[in-house]
């Protein structure tokens, strides 16, 4: 699966090959800020050296322990409010996968044996996690729906208000006609729809976290925050370091520029803009695969005999 090999890889990797590594840490977002602070610390330090020896731009260094020591405080506030929102949003999917999988063989186990029937409502439930994943994006393209429902209903949940809706309204209509002509459990009907109505509660749980992002006055905050502190910082290392000013600067801007990028990447953990965002694709592919397997295929030249009793809701398809 390309998930086990992403986490393989992962962990398999050196020291040496996660610090060289550009891609996973967003450098390319902080290296123009880094150099601009840079470049405006060696400025300071310039006007500062051919300043006579009797007026000095320096700054006292004592205050920024403290400055730096209450913004290292509300970095790391904001990054781990970031990446509980990441972590929230990749156990709803982990639930998704689960109820997924076992709705599938919880209708296979006590539903109907027509396997066209079968077939049809493990492509739906199969179709909700790639809808969820489309939804979450802000897309409508549903190309991988076309195979599992057919393209008449593809267009017809590309269309919907709610996507995810009208696949859960479906699942739900096949389940009620199998139940009323008899060939399904009623009393795993009701867990079959108490199953069905948790994936709606997954996925109201991601568009909760999709909808409401760290409050923007928070993060306001933190940036002038960040501004004023770099911009300033120079002058406190003028008596210090010296010629080195800009280059400490520059050392000091780094982390905490990365570190408010990263905690802005995982606010978003949905979106295929940022670096870490969720594996969506792997996964809802990973669900498709695992429900469609359940159902073996007919062997060539079998003649499958569709249930009777359910000729109206393969019609209904």
């Amino acid at each position: 699966m390309k998930i086990l090999r992403r986490v393989k890889m992962a962990a398999g990797r050196d020291f040496w090959s996660h610090v060289f590594d550009s891609d996973g840490s967003g450098q390319h977002r902080v290296t123009r800020p880094v150099l601009a602070f840079g470049l405006y610390a060696f400025v300071i330090w310039l006007i500062d050296y051919m300043t006579p020896a009797d007026i000095s731009l320096g700054l006292q260094v004592a205050p920024y322990e403290f400055a730096g020591a209450i913004l290292g405080s509300l970095l790391v506030l904001r990054t781990n409010s970031g990446l509980e929102r990441w972590w929230e949003g990749r156990k709803l999917w982990g639930s998704i996968t689960n109820e997924s999988r076992n709705l599938g063989i919880l209708v296979l186990a006590n539903g109907p044996p027509d396997p066209g029937w079968r077939r049809e409502i493990l492509g739906w439930i199969a179709a909700f996690g790639h809808v969820c994943r489309r939804r979450l994006r802000s897309q409508r393209n549903l190309i991988e729906l076309v195979d599992l429902i057919g393209p008449e209903d593809t267009a017809t949940i590309s269309r919907a208000e709610h996507m995810p809706t009208a696949v859960s309204l479906r699942i739900a209509e096949l389940l009620r006609e199998a139940r009323d002509r008899g060939v399904f459990d009623p009393f795993a009907y009701l867990r079959a729809e108490e199953q069905r109505s948790l994936l709606i509660d997954y996925i109201g749980g991601c568009e909760r976290i999709l909808k409401t992002p760290l409050a923007t006055a928070y993060v306001v905050l933190i940036r002038r925050f960040i501004v004023l502190f770099l911009l300033t910082l120079p002058s406190a290392l003028l008596r210090r370091v010296e010629w080195l000013t800009p280059f400490v600067t520059m050392l000091v801007a780094y982390p905490i520029l990365a570190l408010d990028y990263i905690a802005d990447d995982l606010q978003h953990p949905f979106s295929t803009r940022t670096i870490n965002h969720l594996p969506l694709n792997d996964i809802t592919t990973t669900i498709e695969a695992n429900l469609l397997a359940l159902v073996p295929e007919p062997p060539p030249g079998a003649d499958g005999q569709a249930d009777p009793r359910l000729t109206g809701a393969q019609s209904a398809s």
